[in-house]
């Protein structure tokens, strides 16, 4: 039985995942470091780890494997779950695959070295859009399909 993890913190996209769950009658939990409000309802669950530094992330990739799709922004908690065989997507919907996860760490990696040395001016992730929502709910679906079949 599929399920899909959600790193909560500042995710986008959390009421279209509830949508999404409650139509193919997959579980979803929700992990954060604080606590924050879910809907009440038998499929939806809320985890608050405590403020530890990765706590939530350590959470949920000791959790992910390959019937999990994990949501989250995070590109270290996604190679780690890539790395468990979990299906990983962006808030909007690009997947993370053990194909592209190597890239998308070292573009990281390079970023956090631009802003060390450039400051905060060289800009950030452009605005999250209406497209993004769209492309997301697209790579959900087919997520949740594809391990539902096996």
């Amino acid at each position: 039985m599929p399920s899909i993890l959600v790193d909560g913190d500042a995710c986008p996209v959390k009421d279209e995942i509830y949508r999404v769950a409650w139509r193919t009658e997959v579980p979803v939990t929700v992990v954060a470091n604080s606590h924050f409000r879910v809907p009440d309802h038998p499929l939806i669950q809320r985890v608050v780890v405590s403020d530890g530094f990765d706590a939530a992330d350590d959470w949920i990739a000791e959790r992910a494997d390959a019937t999990t799709v994990v949501v989250t922004a995070d590109i270290l908690l996604a190679d780690r779950c890539v790395k468990a065989g979990a299906t990983v997507l962006s808030p909007a919907g690009k997947p993370f695959t053990t194909a592209s996860i190597g890239g998308a760490v070292a573009t990281r990696a390079i970023m956090a070295d631009l802003r060390a040395g450039l400051g905060e001016g060289i800009g950030g992730p452009k605005p999250f859009a209406k497209e993004d929502r769209s492309r997301f709910l697209s790579a959900l679906d087919t997520a949740i399909v594809r391990l539902k079949r096996g």
